[in-house]
């Protein structure tokens, strides 16, 4: 028995595909609030994937350095350093979220305040080398007493 070659069906299969291979999914985005002259903040956001991926690098118009950062205890501190990297494995919810994983907006020009809303470019990264940008809007929350504290500190590059 032969099968006719019917280019739409095949099309319509290898976008699927493609489709299925960029659908990284991005829920709850939000920028910390800064006070004036802060000249950092944080970005934080569930990140998820159908397949296994890697967030490799951020984006902003609101300043030209943005980084994918991690804060962890290390020898009963907390420090924070830039990560090459966020593994993203396939089906699992990644939380990018203050005392975490984190995209972090430094050297800002002006004060980011509650109602507005940042834009940010996330490029990811699948095992076949293939990137995939997604484009994030996300708004800015205020500043609360129990977060984790978006001081830039000690932190060098």
């Amino acid at each position: 028995m032969t099968f006719p070659f019917r280019p739409l069906a095949l099309g319509a299969l290898l976008f699927a595909a493609a489709a299925a291979h960029a659908q990284v999914t991005v829920k709850d985005a939000w920028v910390r609030a800064t006070v004036p002259q802060q000249k950092a903040t944080g970005a934080f956001m569930q990140l998820e994937s159908p397949q296994d991926t890697r967030l490799v690098s951020a984006s902003s118009p609101l300043t030209p350095t943005v980084e994918v950062h991690e804060m962890a205890m290390q020898d009963n501190v907390m420090r924070m350093r830039q990560v090459p990297a966020i593994d993203l494995p396939a089906g699992k919810a990644v939380e990018l979220k203050p005392g975490g994983y984190h995209v972090m907006l430094m050297d800002l020009k002006q004060q980011v305040k509650v109602g507005e809303t940042v834009p940010l470019s996330l490029v990811f990264e699948g095992k076949d080398g293939k990137r995939q940008t997604v484009q994030v809007q996300a708004p800015v929350r205020p500043l609360k007493n129990d977060a984790m504290p978006m001081t830039h500190g000690e932190h060098t590059h």
